[in-house]
């Protein structure tokens, strides 16, 4: 008769919360990544309040995976915590991570958290995470991707020109005979003679018929 294979045991709150806080990255890490075999019934009460834990640690790394994770088992507590680091967290890493998780809350309601971190933070890299993660929401208002792109393609960082063209790109797509398509279509243009070889190639992109 086969053996059967042994359910394994599911982590202890309680080490796990120890290794959270011990201000070492190789246990922090570990641990934070263990919450996700705890199952849903003990977000409230056991895995974001570990995940606020893990936001408050002083490595970005152990910040920025907490943020991810608030971004998987949402409520109110992590969208609290998220809300206030994507604009006060001195790491754009971490920043980013929170606008992205925000974004799974619900772009009606992140968008205006979102667009004005967007408008005040100026690292290409919370400004990356923020168009990439509104450009793959299905239903957001063409009106509010031709707003970010607008001002994406006015950056000084050539990625996120990029990231703006192939917003604009989506919206000339989308709304083909619509005022904002036509605005979009208008605003790719002058991209075509672009500095940086990428915001070209996806200009050229969004223009083709």
């Amino acid at each position: 008769m086969a053996n059967s294979t042994p359910e394994p045991m599911a982590p202890d709150p309680e080490e796990l919360r120890t290794a959270i806080a011990s201000g070492d990255p190789v246990k922090s890490m570990p641990a934070l990544a263990k919450l996700r075999a705890l199952p849903e019934s003990a977000n409230d009460d056991v895995v974001i309040p570990l995940l606020i834990l893990g936001s408050q640690q002083q490595a970005f790394l152990v910040r920025s995976l907490s943020c991810s994770g608030l971004g998987y088992r949402r409520n109110e507590m992590g969208w609290q915590v998220l809300s206030r680091l994507v604009s006060t967290d001195e790491d754009p890493n971490v920043r980013a991570e929170a606008a992205n998780s925000l974004a799974s809350y619900g772009v009606e309601r992140s968008w205006p958290l979102l667009r004005e971190s967007f408008a005040k933070d100026e690292a290409w890299l919370v400004r990356c995470s923020i168009l990439s993660a509104l450009a793959e929401q299905p239903g957001i208002n063409p009106a509010w991707l031709l707003d970010l792109g607008r001002h994406a393609i006015t950056d000084a960082d050539g990625t996120v020109r990029v990231s703006g063209a192939e917003i604009l790109a989506r919206v000339v797509r989308e709304q083909v005979g619509d005022a904002n398509g036509a605005e979009a279509r208008a605003l790719l243009q002058p991209l075509q003679q672009d500095g940086d070889h990428r915001v070209v190639a996806a200009a050229l992109n969004g223009l083709q018929p």
